[in-house]
C-alpha cells in the first residue's frame, strides 16, 4: 500500500519568511509543496504567481504542487513549469481547452491533473483521466483557507477511486483537512492531502504532519 502523501499549503504561511517555511516543510517531512495561484477572477482573493514559484524552487527539493484558480490557464502553464513546477493542476471549466491545456504542461515537463470544486460531479473528470497524473477534488470553495471540509464531498472521493480502475493518477483531496478527519477523508479515497492552516498553525506543525501520514487507506 502506498504511503499517503501531505501537501501543506504555503498559503497558510507567513508570505514575509516563504523561504524559510519551504525549508521548514522538509524538516517536517512533508511530501509536496502545495501553492495556491489565485488570480482574483476565477475565486475573488489574489495570491502570487511564477516570482514566488522560482524562489520556492530555489530554496526547496520537494516537489512543487501548483494548484492554478485563474482563468484561461493555459496562458501560463508552461511559464510555471519552467518557474519550477513539478505539478500543475487547474480547473477545467476554466480553459478554453482542458485536454490541450494538459497536454501543454506534460510537454514541458511537468505532471498534470484537474480539480473539481464540490458542487461539480466526478464524473466531469472522465474525458480527462486517460492524460491526468492528479485528480484534485476540492473539499472547501476554493479562494481562502481556513474553511471548514464539506462533507458530502467524501462519496466523490470514494467515486473517483472506483473510476480510476487500473489508472495511475493520484487522488488528491485540497481544503479543509484536520487531524481529526484526515483518516475518514483518506478511507474514502483520498492519496494526498492538503493540509494549510491544519499543519503551519499547529503548535507541533512535525507532529501534525505525522499525524496526517500515518492514515491508513481502506484499498
Amino acid at each position: 500500500m502506498a504511503d499517503i502523501l501531505i501537501a501543506p499549503s504555503v498559503l497558510s504561511a507567513d508570505f514575509a519568511a516563504m523561504g524559510a517555511a519551504a525549508k521548514a516543510l522538509e524538516d517536517w517531512r512533508a511530501d509536496w509543496v502545495h501553492c495556491d495561484v489565485m488570480d482574483g477572477e476565477f475565486v475573488p482573493n489574489i495570491t502570487f504567481g511564477m516570482p514566488m514559484i522560482e524562489a520556492l524552487r530555489r530554496n526547496t527539493s520537494l516537489t512543487l504542487d501548483v494548484h492554478l484558480m485563474i482563468v484561461k490557464p493555459e496562458r501560463y502553464v508552461e511559464r510555471f513549469v519552467k518557474s519550477g513546477a513539478d505539478i500543475v493542476t487547474f480547473h477545467p471549466e476554466a480553459s478554453d481547452d482542458p485536454i490541450g491545456t494538459l497536454k501543454t504542461i506534460k510537454k514541458a515537463g511537468a505532471k498534470c491533473g484537474i480539480v473539481l470544486n464540490p458542487d461539480i460531479p466526478a464524473s466531469v473528470a472522465e474525458p480527462y483521466l486517460d492524460i491526468c497524473d492528479v485528480v484534485m477534488l476540492m473539499g472547501v470553495f476554493p479562494g481562502f483557507g481556513g474553511q471548514k471540509f464539506i462533507r458530502s464531498v467524501l462519496p466523490k472521493l470514494s467515486e473517483l477511486r472506483a473510476m480510476r480502475g487500473d489508472r495511475s493518477f493520484v487522488i488528491e483531496l485540497d481544503g479543509g483537512v484536520t487531524v481529526d478527519n484526515a483518516a475518514e477523508i483518506v478511507g474514502a479515497g483520498a492519496d494526498v492531502l492538503v493540509a494549510g492552516s491544519c499543519v503551519f498553525g499547529a503548535a507541533d506543525p512535525k507532529a501534525t504532519v505525522a499525524a496526517l501520514k500515518s492514515c491508513i487507506r481502506a484499498d
